[in-house]
């Protein structure tokens, strides 16, 4: 299965550098955890590698399965099995949440370059309306959302946590091989941790990797890291396993840099 190589990554946001060499690499049934102070550079990675237009590479490399990421198209990553969490996930009003998810399957299922103005060939491709209403009643009751949530409209007037979960609702239901998910545990509650940390868990496979950043520990001890990294200023500096997460939380990211700026005096 595709694995996910990021190599010497340089990336800018209106002309200030963000990412300064970025090193990494996600392999299929890998789950890795990003943990950095505010502003490190953590969702401009998961941007970036979804393709966000705002964010330019300007050196180094990304690929999926060996596939050039950063020479295709959005709409191409998805398809190749790409799906990003948003952290700040924003509200369709008017548009039901059942609506957008069968659309946005749909969008994914079809073939490139057939357009909505070919609609029998958009179509054919399409999930069948009884396999997708099974799916989307599995995937709600694993994440124990009501099922009136299919009528209202996407994010408008979501708690965060409703709204986090919602997040979780499209990755389950679009089956990515890998996942990147951009602190979808902030603004969470301990009840709606726990379901959101139990959904990550159940896509968890040897076929699906998981890049999970979060400002905290308390979602690890949940979701099992086969790796956590540490990323300051644009750089991966640190990388270790669970134990890690649980020296940041008792310490804060001072020790790392002060370890990081001896090792460069």
């Amino acid at each position: 299965m595709p694995d996910l190589v990021v190599k010497d990554l340089h990336v800018t946001v209106e002309g200030k550098e963000i990412l300064k060499g970025i090193d990494l690499v996600v392999r299929s049934g890998e789950v890795h955890a990003i943990m950095g102070p505010n502003g490190s550079g953590k969702s401009t990675l998961a941007l970036t590698v979804m393709g966000h237009p705002r964010y330019k590479v300007t050196r180094g490399e990304i690929t999926y399965g060996g596939r050039d990421v950063i020479k295709m198209a959005v709409d191409e990553r998805a398809r190749a099995g790409l799906f990003l969490a948003f952290q700040y996930p924003a509200a369709i009003p008017g548009v039901s949440v059942a609506n957008f998810l069968r659309t946005a399957i749909n969008a994914r299922r079809a073939e490139p370059g057939v357009t909505a103005g070919t609609a029998a060939e958009a179509r054919k491709n399409d999930m069948p309306i009884p396999q997708f209403v099974k799916l989307l009643a599995e995937k709600m009751k694993l994440l124990e959302i009501d099922d009136s949530y299919k009528s209202r409209s996407v994010n408008d007037g979501f708690s965060g946590g409703e709204k986090k979960r919602l997040e979780t609702l499209q990755m389950h239901m679009f089956g990515p091989s890998l996942a990147l998910m951009d602190e979808t545990d902030s603004g969470l509650d301990i009840d709606a941790l726990k379901i959101v940390a139990h959904a990550i868990e159940a896509l968890r496979g040897p076929d699906v990797g998981i890049l999970l950043i979060t400002h905290y520990e308390r979602i690890l001890r949940f979701v099992q890291p086969d790796f956590v990294h540490v990323l300051i200023d644009g750089r991966v500096v640190r990388t270790g396993g669970r134990e890690l997460a649980a020296e940041l939380e008792a310490k804060g990211y001072e020790f790392v840099r002060e370890e990081l700026y001896a090792g460069r005096a």
